[in-house]
């Protein structure tokens, strides 16, 4: 039997694997449109997040939210910089990690996007502890 702990671990595992399958449909067969802009950042938050889950499953909630939130915004801020360009120049698929462009709209869609997966870890987290037994 697995413990809360490794349950949570897998669980984080498995679903970025779910969401990379989905960011490289998003990224690699869908037209290039606003909508799938931000379902990319979207997928990349939750992807962040699950990433953070999978390897501190015990963090509280807000620690996870908090360090997804940091790695994006800060990943984003680095697009101010040719460094993701030059990166994806030498290695394409650096682009997938590290964008190219900045662009202020992701900030809002990763803050929220984090928001919602804090939100339903939370719920998660609740509906999967065990009840205290009754007195």
């Amino acid at each position: 039997m697995t413990t809360g702990r490794a349950a949570r671990r897998w669980g984080a595992a498995a679903l970025a694997v779910a969401v990379v399958a989905a960011g490289l449909v998003v990224h690699g067969i869908l037209p290039d449109t606003a909508a799938t802009d931000i379902a990319g950042d979207a997928l990349y938050a939750v992807l962040i997040y699950a990433l953070v889950v999978a390897v501190a499953p015990r963090a509280a909630t807000v620690v996870v939210a908090a360090v997804a939130g940091i790695w994006c915004i800060a990943v984003e801020l680095l697009q101010l910089s040719d460094l993701p360009a030059r990166a994806a120049a030498v290695f394409p698929p650096a682009v997938l990690v590290l964008g190219t462009v900045f662009d202020a709209r992701d900030l809002l869609v990763y803050v929220v996007t984090i928001v919602i997966a804090g939100a339903l870890d939370t719920v998660w987290r609740r509906r999967r502890a065990p009840s205290s037994p009754p007195r």
